[in-house]
């Protein structure tokens, strides 16, 4: 395993602990809101949480991947990490 790919995927599981982080917060506001909005709250965090379940099947993925399918791997784990980005930014601004 080269440096630069061993970094990459320290990189992602940062981010990944990060995710965790993140959502534990939104959960916790969620849960000082009022019925109906904690309703709608959850289930924002729950697309989340789907989303952040793929990212961490795709860095799973790239983790177990040979050389030669490790780049094939990584743009798949890209874009998983940018749905996940994307919907977190979604959800964050709906608890504004």
């Amino acid at each position: 395993m080269t440096d630069k790919r061993k970094a990459y995927e320290e990189k992602l599981e940062a981010q990944f602990e990060e995710w965790n982080a993140q959502i534990a917060l939104l959960k916790a506001k969620a849960d000082k809101a009022k019925a109906d909005a904690r309703i709608e709250y959850y289930k924002n965090i729950e697309a989340l949480e789907n989303k952040q379940k793929e990212a961490g099947s795709r860095l799973q993925e790239l983790k177990s991947a040979g050389d030669e399918a490790w780049e094939e791997v990584k743009t798949g784990a890209e874009k998983a990490w940018d749905e996940v980005k994307a919907t977190y930014h979604n959800v964050a601004s709906k608890f504004k």
